[in-house]
């Protein structure tokens, strides 16, 4: 019995907790698309889960691929 409590206190705080609580950083996401045409990628935020398009320099946007990670620094959280 005490093992259960224990499990459900355990997920219940995991559960609980947000993403900044958790050490993700706010002003970094997953790449979803990215688009040639004006040098803009879609990135989904790791704590709202929002997606944005943010438009990059020439020389970002060739090293930033869909698929990985990348952090916008000089922005609020989206």
């Amino acid at each position: 019995m005490k093992k259960i409590l224990l499990v459900l206190m355990l997920l219940i705080a995991f559960v609980s907790c947000s993403p900044e609580d958790l050490g993700a950083d706010c002003s970094c996401g997953l790449i979803v698309s990215d688009r040639v045409e004006d040098y803009s990628v879609v990135i989904r935020n790791d704590c709202t889960r929002n997606e944005k398009t943010w438009y990059l320099a020439q020389g970002d946007w060739i090293n930033a691929h869909p698929g990985m990670d990348y952090c916008i620094t000089n922005a609020q959280e989206w």
